[in-house]
Order: structure tokens, then C-alpha cells, then sequence
């Protein structure tokens, strides 16, 4: 049975031998056929893991579940905020929510034995791989990966075993739009008094008008943003500088008069009051 759960990894390695930047490849290994998936990027973090899911999401389907090691890109490492407490929710990463959101469970191996498959197929690659790649003279991560694209269906070819059960249990996957929406990145932002949402260190000025304290800013892999609430889009623009509050000048203080004693004084009288006494003859 295909697509029942998959095992992710990436295998940071000098792949092309000094003839380029070391990089990552980000690899999917199915545990039932060991149909392998993967994409040379520059880093292992949120948006490769993103973009690679959605590369394989794109190709053969949605699996039921993924199993990953405990790297800060897969796993949240913070503690529940209150409201996530009252409702019983655990912290989730951007890659966990994303596919949360496409129904797909996310497991933590607590070992590299517990993901063997992959860890096994990372000595393969680095050998097989590698060898091809010197061969074929590549040195760049863009030629790397259109080296894969007709590397791997040979590959599997070869290595890929027929599982007992020739099933297909991915699920269909989801309209580009759709799949986009889902495999970005989503961060809750506070509306301002002047109707700003700030975001990088970048102020946004929304133009729809809404009742709403909070809104959701969606960066997707091929670098748009949006800003949405409640699922619809927002219109809005990058404030490019802030408007300077000008001070209104101070207007000057109005001469003091000088205070004129009342007849009743007891300066006028020449004498002091009666809770005052002269000092001391010495």
C-alpha cells in the first residue's frame, strides 16, 4: 500500500564535492514501497520542507502521515500559551499546522533507528548520488535538481519493491490554490489603532475595512504575501515611511502682573500677624 506513511529527513552533505555549496537534500522515503522523493535546497528549514512537501503532494497525492526527527523545523518547541491550555492544544510548528490543515498526521521519531529507512537510504544517495553528479559535471543546486528529476525514476525503479498489496492510498490532492493556501506560512498579527499590522519590521496599512483586533499574514513559497481574516483577503499596503506628527508650537506665556497687596495686609498695618513672633533678643 502506497502513501500510508511516509518517512522525511535532509542530509546536509558536500554533494558536490567542493564543485559547489554544500547543501540539503530534502527526501521522502515511502515505508511500504521505498519509493524515494527529494529536492536539493540550500537549507533544512520551513520553506524546503514546505516547498518539498508540495512538490510530492503535487505529484503522487496527500499521504496519511509523515515521520520526522525532533528538528526545530518539524516540532514546536514551546510551551502551550493559556488559550491554547483551556482548549487542549499543543504548540505546532508552521510545517505541523500546514499539515494539520491537509489532514495529514506528523509523527516524532524519538531515535534515528526509528527512522532507519531513511537514515539507510542517506549512505545510498551520498554514494550513488554523488558519483552521478561528478559525472554529469554539476555544481549548482538548479542543475542538481533537474539532475534528480530523471535520476530518481530510475532509481526507483530498481530499488523500489512491490508492496504486497498494490494499493494507492494517497488522497487527491487539492487545487494548486488551494494546496498554496494550505503550505505557506501563517502568523497571527495585531491590528493597530491606526489600522497597521506589523510584520519584519515592515508596517502594512490595511484598506478593508473590518472589526477585528487580529488578522492573519500568509507569505507563500513563491514570495507573495496576503493578509486575510477569517479566510477572506484584505486589501492593503506597505507603508513605505511614517508619516512624521508635527507639533503644534507652544504659544508664549502671558507676562505675570505683579500682585498688589490688599489694603487689609498687615503689611499695610505695619504690624505682624498674631501666629508670628520676632526672634529671640540674644
Amino acid at each position: 500500500m502506497w502513501g500510508l506513511s511516509l518517512q522525511l529527513d535532509g542530509s546536509h552533505h558536500d554533494w558536490f564535492e567542493g564543485r559547489g555549496p554544500r547543501c540539503a537534500l530534502m527526501t521522502y522515503i515511502d515505508n511500504t514501497s521505498s519509493r524515494v522523493s527529494a529536492r536539493f535546497y540550500e537549507y533544512e528549514g520551513t520553506i524546503p520542507a514546505l516547498d518539498s512537501f508540495a512538490q510530492y503532494v503535487r505529484r503522487y497525492g496527500v499521504p496519511h502521515s509523515v515521520y520526522t526527527d525532533k528538528h526545530t523545523t518539524y516540532r514546536a518547541l514551546g510551551e502551550p500559551t493559556v488559550a491554547q491550555q483551556l482548549v487542549g492544544e499543543k504548540p505546532q510548528s508552521q510545517f505541523e499546522r500546514a499539515l494539520a490543515e491537509l489532514g495529514v498526521t506528523v509523527f516524532h521519531a524519538h531515535s534515528p533507528q526509528a527512522k532507519g529507512r531513511v537514515e539507510r537510504l542517506f549512505k545510498t544517495l551520498q554514494d550513488r548520488l554523488v558519483k552521478d553528479l561528478r559525472l554529469a559535471g554539476i555544481a549548482t543546486i538548479a542543475a542538481a535538481n533537474q539532475f534528480v528529476e530523471t535520476w530518481l525514476p530510475h532509481y526507483n525503479r530498481r530499488f523500489a519493491v512491490q508492496p504486497a498489496q498494490a494499493v494507492d492510498l494517497h488522497r487527491p490532492s487539492p487545487t494548486a490554490r488551494e494546496l498554496d493556501r494550505m503550505l505557506c506560512l501563517k502568523t497571527t498579527r495585531v491590528v493597530r489603532r491606526d489600522w497597521t499590522v506589523a510584520h519584519h519590521g515592515q508596517l502594512f496599512q490595511i484598506e478593508t475595512q473590518i472589526h477585528t483586533q487580529a488578522v492573519l499574514v500568509e507569505e507563500h513559497l513563491d514570495g507573495t504575501m496576503r493578509i486575510t481574516h477569517r479566510g477572506q483577503p484584505l486589501r492593503y499596503h506597505a507603508v513605505i515611511s511614517r508619516p512624521v506628527r508635527v507639533m503644534a508650537p507652544t504659544p508664549p506665556a502671558a507676562p505675570r502682573r505683579p500682585v498688589k497687596p490688599k489694603p487689609t495686609h498687615p503689611w499695610h498695618r505695619g504690624i505682624l500677624p498674631d501666629h508670628q513672633t520676632t526672634a529671640a533678643p540674644r
